[in-house]
């Protein structure tokens, strides 16, 4: 034994062989959270600031393109929207090859798909093609986040999961805000084209990521294979040993067991117990992010082309708003293990709710009226926006996780895509119209997830989803 190689204590009897699903989930729970696990946390949240980077690019970009290219409201609402077309066939094909083929395949495959297309995008000559590498794009961006959160949750043990998580979901909120940086200072200096540039940069990271993250110990044991499994898994605990100094503890004395995979298939999500499940997370994906894209795309475009305001400070005003969100999002990483998920779900939609409400009934008279009360709505849709990605993985099993995520996602592709449209549809009738529907969908779903969801805080994944 080298004098750098800690001694791994060894695991308890099991009734499974080791890489089996008992084997993994016990060694996952007596891992101590060391330098390994922030490591990888920071090396997929970087792909996943950059998701959030390019998702939101193009309403940075908007405000010079509209006048440069003579866009109407509905060519706008297009091209918000046509992105998360992408996103929502991006979320379907990526989560079956995440199933089929690994999760970190499938980070890889979305990474190079996203980036490339930010190139493209940067070449675009007119809205036709911008359209069509907004789609292509859209569909790397889809895959990505879902399956990070997957893999990020797949190698976290239960306690403190919530807070782990989602500190590494806070970068995609940061993504939004360096978005709102960024095109502040780059967009009217060096121009639009320098927006889609800068979210390249991920292309430079693909390779540490596909030869330094094992593959999933998890997924490996959920199809049968446990000698990959335990390799995978014996890799992790010497490099948190490693990182600790110290031997590791003994797996917990017992830990539920998954079922196998064999037979499963994206019908299980509409199965007991899952049917439940399914339809309350898909609420929340969808009220969640109505509201959290519909704001923060259309923001700087509003106070450009209703209010007059100078590109500047239409800019200025969408990134006072990205920054709210960020804390919203933050303050609900820091607390949801102490809340809950179902709590902290019913502040965040209820207080969006009543934010758009007091937003209508101003009369949305003035860009102020919008900076203040949108900026409110956004601060508690983005905490039910991050909570999401936490909430919908402890919801299903190993055998259909990644199934059950990007086929949640896809609700949020269609409110992201639902939200611009219906702004840009109904914005001839005055905005409190708008902003009424929206706030009756959060508060609906707010209802719903008390009285529907299931709390998981504090428990293994494989005791709340057999």
């Amino acid at each position: 034994m080298s004098e750098h190689t800690v001694p791994l204590s060894p695991p308890s009897p099991l009734s499974e062989p080791a890489g089996a699903t008992t084997d993994i989930a016990g060694r996952m729970e007596r891992l101590p959270t060391s330098r390994w696990q922030v490591k990888a946390r920071v090396l997929i949240g970087t792909a996943t600031f950059f998701d959030a980077f390019d998702a939101l690019a193009i309403a940075q970009v908007l405000p010079v393109l509209v006048p440069l290219w003579g866009l109407s409201t509905g060519q706008t609402g297009l091209l918000i929207s046509i992105g998360y077309l992408g996103q929502l066939l991006g979320a379907l094909l990526f989560s079956a090859i995440a199933e089929r083929r690994g999760r970190v395949v499938a980070m890889v495959l979305c990474i190079l798909t996203f980036a490339s297309m930010s190139v493209a995008c940067m070449f675009a000559w007119n809205v036709e093609s911008l359209l069509l590498f907004r789609t292509l794009q859209g569909i790397g961006l889809g895959g990505q986040v879902p399956i990070a959160a997957v893999y990020i949750s797949e190698i976290t043990k239960a306690h403190g999961r919530g807070r782990f998580v989602l500190l590494y979901e806070l970068v995609f909120s940061v993504g939004v805000v360096a978005a709102g940086v960024v095109g502040y200072y780059v967009v009217p200096h060096l121009g639009w084209q320098y927006m889609f540039l800068a979210g390249a940069a991920p292309l430079l990271m693909v390779y540490t990521l596909r030869t330094w993250l094992p593959e999933s110990p998890r997924w490996l044991s959920s199809v049968g294979r446990h000698e990959e499994a335990d390799a995978a898994m014996s890799h992790i605990e010497d490099k948190v040993a490693k990182a600790t100094g110290a031997p590791l503890p003994p797996p917990p004395p017992a830990v539920p067991a998954g079922r196998a995979a064999d037979g499963s298939s994206w019908r299980e999500l509409f199965r007991p117990p899952y049917l439940r499940r399914t339809l309350v997370v898909w609420c929340i994906w969808f009220g969640s992010y109505l509201v959290y894209y519909g704001i923060s795309t259309w923001l700087p475009t509003l106070y450009r082309t209703t209010f007059d305001l100078p590109l500047g400070t239409s800019l200025k005003y969408g990134l006072i708003s990205n920054c709210v969100g960020f804390f919203g999002a933050a303050l609900c990483a820091l607390t949801i293990d102490m809340l809950g998920r179902k709590t902290w779900f019913a502040i965040a939609l209820g207080g969006s709710a009543l934010c758009l409400v007091l937003l209508a009934l101003s009369g949305v008279d003035t860009p102020s009226d919008v900076l203040v009360f949108g900026s409110g709505a956004y601060f508690f849709a983005a905490a039910a926006a991050i909570g999401v990605y936490l909430y919908t993985p402890e919801l299903y099993p190993t055998r259909i996780r990644a199934i059950g995520v990007g086929t949640a996602t896809a609700w949020l592709r269609l409110a992201s895509m639902a939200g611009p449209l219906l702004i840009g549809g109904l914005i001839a009738h005055g905005l409190p119209a708008i902003f009424v529907v929206f706030a009756v969908v959060a508060g609906a779903v707010a209802i719903v997830t008390v009285l529907f969801g299931v709390e998981t805080k504090e428990r293994v994944l494989e005791e709340v989803s057999p």
